[in-house]
């Protein structure tokens, strides 16, 4: 009997978590679905979970779980409207939406802790 996958889910490395969530709840527009704090006390370090939509995000700010500078890519179905969202919120755009050769429109931006989210529509 072999094992079926269910799911994959990023994970990112943050120096802050009360900084993740700003910038990902506040600005991104991702609701926080669950958080582990070990020490009620202090903010860090924090395991926690964001969503929309599909979209599952994990985010940690524990030493041992890798390092900034990572790549995610999420896919949506309007990346033009989610881009206006978002930069209405204060999100920098970068070089903005890029119609791609291969037939996506993307858009590159980088969170607060030098990981970058690969915005991406497929077109055809």
């Amino acid at each position: 009997m072999s094992s079926s996958f269910l799911a994959a889910v990023p994970m990112l490395h943050v120096d802050d978590a009360v900084e993740a969530i700003s910038f990902y709840c506040d600005q991104m527009g991702l609701e926080e679905i669950f958080r582990f704090q070990p020490a009620e006390e202090s903010a860090n370090p924090c395991y926690l979970g964001v969503r929309k939509g599909n979209l599952v995000l994990h985010l940690s700010s524990f030493s041992g779980d890798g390092v900034s500078g990572g790549v995610a890519v999420f896919f949506l179905d309007d990346l033009r409207a989610y881009c206006k969202e978002i930069a209405d919120r204060g999100v920098d755009l970068g070089d903005g939406i890029v119609e791609q050769s291969w037939g996506n429109l993307e858009c590159y931006i980088r969170d607060p802790f030098g990981n970058q989210l690969r915005l991406t529509q497929v077109l055809s």
